[in-house]
């Protein structure tokens, strides 16, 4: 593997499985020290531990704990230099918004679109002082397409990572600090697995919309993220980095 991250220093929320325990090796064997957050302590101290690097139990909606994380990274490595704001849910109890209650709304909302603004809140300073640094927020293809089959606060949510990510990009562009939303179609994780475990037809009617005709493997995903957070990408800022199959650029799916 090229070592194109050697010598840096990586937080990944959500590092304890799916995509970001994905990057989570991907950034390792690119040579970057990977901070590992996540709620969950096993997950995430088993990815840690995998990869030699640290772990730090967070609630991504807590801004205090949010605050700490990157202090706790710079404290042990010295620096910050690449933060995957990863960390999300995608509760059934999303659905039309017809159906779906306000405190799912609200929930999610928090999870998905909170978390990555505590992240950036909270990274930036210390890519500030460090002169420069690529944050990657998670987006999703939802952010660019309707669906019938709607998750209406993770739809939302997901627009918001991508224009606040639009913003800060352009923001902090001359201080050498890049910001980019990456937005995957369906990958095969076990949100995904889950999700679509209770209702096989409903997987079988997005799966049909792939032009590759398959979900992508969390490994795809980390190849994009690896690219986005180092300088191979370094003339890509405020972004919509669509890791899709083509789903976004399909106007029938091809036989």
């Amino acid at each position: 593997m090229v070592q194109r991250l050697e010598g840096r220093v990586a937080v990944v929320t959500g590092g304890g499985s799916g995509i970001g325990l994905a990057t989570v090796r991907r950034f390792a064997s690119e040579g970057a020290k990977v901070v590992v957050a996540d709620v969950d302590p096993n997950a995430g101290k088993a990815a840690a531990d995998e990869v030699g690097g640290l772990f730090v139990q967070v609630d991504v909606t807590d801004e205090e704990q949010v605050k700490a994380l990157f202090q706790t990274t710079v404290d042990t490595y010295g620096k910050l230099d690449i933060a995957f704001n990863n960390a999300g849910i995608s509760p059934p109890d999303d659905d039309s918004i017809l159906t779906t209650g306000i405190e799912a709304w609200e929930r999610v909302q928090k999870v998905n679109l909170t978390s990555v603004y505590l992240c950036c809140k909270y990274a930036i300073p210390h890519m500030q002082a460090n002169g420069k640094g690529s944050i990657i927020n998670t987006a999703s293809f939802v952010a660019t397409m309707g669906a019938a089959t709607s998750q209406i606060s993770y739809t939302a949510s997901k627009g918001g990572v991508l224009a606040m990510s639009r913003e800060l990009g352009v923001q902090f562009a001359r201080e050498g600090i890049r910001v980019n939303a990456l937005s995957p179609g369906p990958v095969n994780t076990p949100l995904l697995q889950e999700l679509f475990a209770k209702d096989p037809e409903r997987a079988a009617r997005r799966l049909v919309h792939v032009p590759l005709g398959r979900f992508a493997e969390p490994t795809e995903i980390a190849a994009a993220v690896a690219f986005l957070a180092s300088d191979d990408s370094s003339f890509i800022t405020a972004s919509n980095f669509l890791v899709d199959g083509g789903i976004a650029g399909a106007y029938v799916t091809p036989l």
